[in-house]
């Protein structure tokens, strides 16, 4: 039977784990401080870090394990060559931002991460090979053996390997690699991950994040497998690839069931089989039923390797159902894919599960909850977290991980690590979906690409656009929306909706949901906790099945489909059914099953190791007045004064809410903790309150650790509103400003910034455009970093509209300059093309109005054409 077989196959491999041990000497990792832990992170250990076999539908029982303590070192991104001396211990695979890392550290754009370990020659014969492989690692990885580079790859989601045979000394070789990653700063698709968490978009996760490890194989050897199951034709079509010359190579192939041979095939090597599979059982999420297979590669009739395997029997299509309408078909049967956005990231090792069983808790937590579909967004995962779905019967949604801008090098990287993708996943079974692009984030070339993606993949459904309507620059014909996908699909906060029907496709709603339901004691940051709405955690389960009364309606009238958002907290995404630690669920589940057997009877029963407890639906702000009283009689540790803060919040006692919170921060010492930060941020109101004071110390740190300058935010809006705003509030107003600069540049940069900016808007709004253009000039001059693109628009419109001096008109034409380095936008053109024409600068005017037409959406190209004009005859474009 395949399970009995791959399971012996895995703990074969398992057992070379401590012939690596033995090489290490005693460590002191330690996991770092996380805001949330889960079970799993305590059975972390150097020995013990992700030991299981990584590949299970390839399997060799010749393979070492290089997961384990490495040593690292971050140096500059210009340094080519290791460093003389290591910063310290790292626990590989958990990505360097990680708690589990033992590092916790962010890596930057302008750094290079290294990494060093020794391994002993595996033991080999004759014209044996060395493989060492790495899982995945984030992005750019350069490797050394011995002193010599011997590889790179670009990619931070698809697996390589390099053959280091030739490299290898018996004993002490050493193993080195570095890393670029610039996280969301540059060219490389990296999903969710960015350099300053927020909102939807969370931690990065740098480095070596999959598993390292050593196989050996014959000189000739079996390179991969490739599997797709023809239910119709009763075979699987089997293709066996090896590298180099395979003249005089045959391979064998054998499914079986039970013990029971099923189907046989002999042929050459690289070319397609065609595997007998009669009567097949059938792979579903009901019965996840997989064959097993074993694959041998002979010379002159001798086995010389050996590989094991398995495969589903299924099929997935686009047909009507005895109604008319279009709809998505497993194995032949109309099948509503009831599924969830699952976003795989873990609070203590962030892109890597702590461990095998936490991987597989997430797909058995989905099942057991009555969901049958799992949209794996924007990340691709290890190949046992496909297996484990495979295995507990799941169908999966995958997306690409999206393409980071528009650049010329973002497109190619997007579509090299497409390809990449879909070869990798292939053969899982599990696997239904391609999902090309989402809600038009860098979307082009749509059709091309996912035509493209048909040709790679015809036996799967394509979905070319998850989120069509969040795309601004989507086509206004329906029909081109959807061009050559098998679905139409449209998001819908909270929802639900229901995609438009348009021939020959399936109406999938493919993100909905979002409900905000917090869980005190298991939030990440409860200061900066949201979701797109927020209710009660005891009204959620009744919000929850009104919800999917609604999306019954809309499955009877032919929705096939839905993704709710989500299916765990992550970081400050609070819009899970179950808590970012996996401890808590927020609906029990008998319930969800019920709910959602509206839609599928469950597919099995709540799995064994689905423990978690329901959500306390009683109102925690119900104990306020006693933890208020507790307060007041002296309870002053940190953690309580942090839940009180919150909690005075939120029943709106601003006075003790103010009070508590200053108490908190007094206790405050650096380093501060992101968490910390955000608490400061957001209970620091007045430049009397402490965190006032930490802010303006700590605001650069700040402003890098929360991102999109909260702490410069912050730290204005008080400065105006103290400062400034008492004179401003009449738009007639003849403030004293150089009373206002004196008092402001106390506060330093901050100070000069909101100064500048309310002396601005002020001159602007009394249409004093000399002493406007004048003030400008200097807000631009100092702070044209900051200035939102419109803004910095509006000043040189406001410019060229009012004022002929042409110093003034120079400055702005200046700013333009700023403008255009943001944003390519054809009003920004056309504004500095005005500007230069009223400045006498007749040449480049035109040039830049005919970029401005060229660039314009067909709603605008009139109006610039007309400016155009005016500008070639000579005549005024302004009033």
């Amino acid at each position: 039977m395949l399970r009995q077989i791959s399971v012996a196959f895995l703990v074969l491999g398992c057992t070379t784990l401590s012939i690596l041990a033995s090489g290490q000497t005693a460590v002191s990792w330690k996991m770092k401080p996380s805001p949330l832990q889960t079970r799993w992170a305590k059975e972390v250990s150097p020995s013990n870090a992700l030991p299981e076999y990584p590949r299970p539908q390839m399997v060799r029982p010749n393979w070492e394990n290089l997961n384990g303590i490495w040593q690292y070192a971050i140096t500059s991104a210009g340094d080519q060559t290791p460093p003389p001396s290591f910063n310290g211990e790292i626990l590989v695979p958990f990505p360097l931002e990680s708690a589990l890392s033992g590092v916790q550290k962010t890596l930057q754009p302008d750094q290079r991460l290294w990494y060093k370990r020794t391994f002993n020659k595996p033991a080999a014969k004759g014209k044996d090979r060395v493989l060492l492989h790495f899982g995945a690692v984030d992005f750019d990885a350069a490797v050394f053996l011995n002193g010599k580079k011997i590889g790179t790859h670009t990619g931070g989601y698809t697996g390589f390997q390099f053959d280091i045979t030739d490299q290898l000394k018996d004993k002490g070789n050493e193993l080195v690699v570095s890393v670029l990653d610039p996280t969301d700063a540059g060219d490389n698709p990296h999903g969710k991950q960015v350099l300053q968490p927020r909102n939807i978009l969370y931690t990065g996760s740098s480095g070596i994040w999959q598993t390292v490890w050593l196989e050996t194989v014959p000189a000739v050897y079996i390179d991969g497998l490739k599997m797709v199951p023809q239910v119709d034709q009763q075979h699987l079509d089997l293709r066996v690839n090896t590298p180099g010359n395979a003249a005089g190579y045959t391979v064998e192939a054998v499914a079986s069931s039970n013990g029971a041979v099923i189907g046989t095939i002999k042929g050459k090597p690289n070319t397609d089989l065609q595997l007998p599979v009669p009567n097949a059982r059938l792979w579903s999420p009901n019965e996840p039923f997989l064959y097993n297979l074993t694959v041998k590669l002979l010379y002159n009739n001798k086995v010389v390797d050996t590989v094991g395997s398995y495969f589903g029997m299924r099929k997935i299509e686009i047909k009507k159902d005895e109604n008319g309408q279009e709809r998505i078909f497993l194995n032949g049967k109309y099948t509503y894919n009831l599924g969830v956005l699952d976003q795989g990231f873990w609070p203590d090792g962030l892109y890597t599960a702590p461990t095998d069983d936490a991987l597989k808790f997430d797909v058995l937590a989905i099942k057991s909850m009555g969901f049958n579909t799992i949209r794996k967004h924007v990340k691709v995962e290890p190949a046992r977290w496909y297996y484990h779905c495979d295995k507990e019967g799941i169908l999966v949604w995958q997306d690409m991980v999206t393409c980071p801008n528009n650049s010329a090098d973002a497109r190619k990287n997007f579509e090299k690590e497409n390809a990449a993708t879909v070869a990798q996943c292939f053969n899982s079974p599990s696997i239904v979906c391609w999902v090309l692009f989402n809600e038009g984030w860098a979307r082009y070339d749509q059709q091309r690409l996912t035509e493209t993606m048909k040709q790679m993949d015809p036996s799967r459904i394509i979905n070319g656009h998850t989120g069509e309507n969040y795309d601004r620059e989507s086509p206004k014909d329906p029909n081109e929306k959807w061009k050559s996908s098998d679905l139409t699909d449209i998001h819908d906060y909270p929802g639900p909706g229901i995609a438009p029907a348009l021939p020959g496709k399936a109406r999938v709603l493919g993100e909905w949901g979002g409900v905000q339901v917090k869980t005190p004691n298991h939030q990440w940051n409860e200061a900066d906790g949201w979701g797109y709405i927020s209710i009660p955690a005891a009204a959620f389960a009744r919000k929850y099945g009104f919800m999917n009364k609604h999306l019954k309606i809309f499955e009877e009238e032919g929705l096939s489909g839905s993704i709710y958002t989500e299916p765990f907290d992550v970081e400050t995404e609070e819009n899970g059914l179950i808590s970012y630690d996996r401890e808590v669920i927020k609906v029990p589940v008998a319930e969800l099953r019920q709910i959602h057997s509206a839609f599928i009877p469950p597919t099995s029963d709540v799995a064994a190791a689905f423990i978690v407890k329901d959500i306390d639906t009683t109102n925690p702000d119900n104990q306020y007045a006693t933890m208020l009283d507790a307060y007041n009689k002296g309870k002053k540790d940190g953690p309580f004064l942090q839940q009180l803060a919150q909690m005075a919040l939120r029943v709106n006692d601003k006075p003790n809410a103010t009070k508590i919170s200053n108490d908190y921060i007094g206790q405050m010492k650096a380093p501060l903790t992101r968490s910390q930060m955000a608490f400061i941020n957001k209970f620091t109101t007045s430049s009397r309150d402490k965190g006032f004071a930490l802010l303006m110390d700590n605001r650069d740190q700040i402003n890098k650790t929360l991102g999109q300058r909260q702490a410069d935010a912050r730290l204005m809006t008080i400065i105006y509103s103290e400062e400034i705003k008492p004179y401003v509030q009449d738009a007639a107003a003849r403030p004293d400003w150089n009373k206002i600069e004196a008092k402001t540049k106390q506060y330093g940069a901050p100070g000069e910034e909101i100064f500048l900016r309310a002396k601005t808007i002020h001159l602007l709004n009394q249409k004093d455009w000399d002493n406007f253009a004048a003030t400008a000039d200097q807000y631009v001059g100092k702070c044209a970093a900051y200035i939102a693109p419109n803004e910095l628009n509006t000043y040189a419109w406001t410019v060229f509209e009012n004022i002929s001096d042409p110093t003034h008109l120079n400055n702005a034409a200046n700013w333009c300059q700023h403008l255009l380095k943001a944003d390519n936008n054809p009003a920004y053109i056309d504004t500095y093309a005005n500007v230069l024409y009223k400045a006498g600068k007749k040449d480049d005017a035109i040039a830049n109005e005919e970029k401005a037409v060229e660039l314009a959406p067909s709603s605008d190209k009139k109006t610039y054409q007309d400016i155009l004009d005016k500008m070639k005859k000579g005549e005024k474009t302004w009033k």
